[in-house]
């Protein structure tokens, strides 16, 4: 399944939503990290259009699914299985800077 073209990932969680919830509530995860609530700009640069496959994680704590795709510590909802698209160098590197390890969720790293 393919995203339909309001339907955005973020590229760090790999959360999905609209861009118009992106934009008014940012992402339920990372929004500390990425200010993307108000902020068009942040949300095309850390949200992806183009992403492979959705699972549904309602209780992420419990969810093998949830830790396979390493959100268990995040909160419930629909997420991508795979996000095309890096973040821009200048956010890997305020993530960085406030202690977090940015890996891509293209599938290009591997454990």
């Amino acid at each position: 399944m393919s995203s339909t073209k309001s339907e955005r990932a973020c590229m760090v969680c790999g959360i999905v939503r609209t861009y118009n919830n992106f934009i008014e509530q940012g992402c339920p995860n990372c929004d500390s990290l990425l200010s993307l609530q108000n902020s068009e700009e942040n949300v095309h640069a850390c949200t992806s259009p183009s992403f492979e496959g959705m699972v549904a994680v309602a209780g992420p704590e419990k969810s093998w699914v949830a830790r396979w795709l390493r959100v268990d510590g995040f909160q419930p909802g629909m997420y991508a299985i795979k996000v095309s698209g890096r973040l821009p160098e200048e956010i890997i590197s305020s993530l960085d800077a406030q202690g977090v390890k940015y890996r891509p969720r293209d599938g290009s790293v591997q454990d």
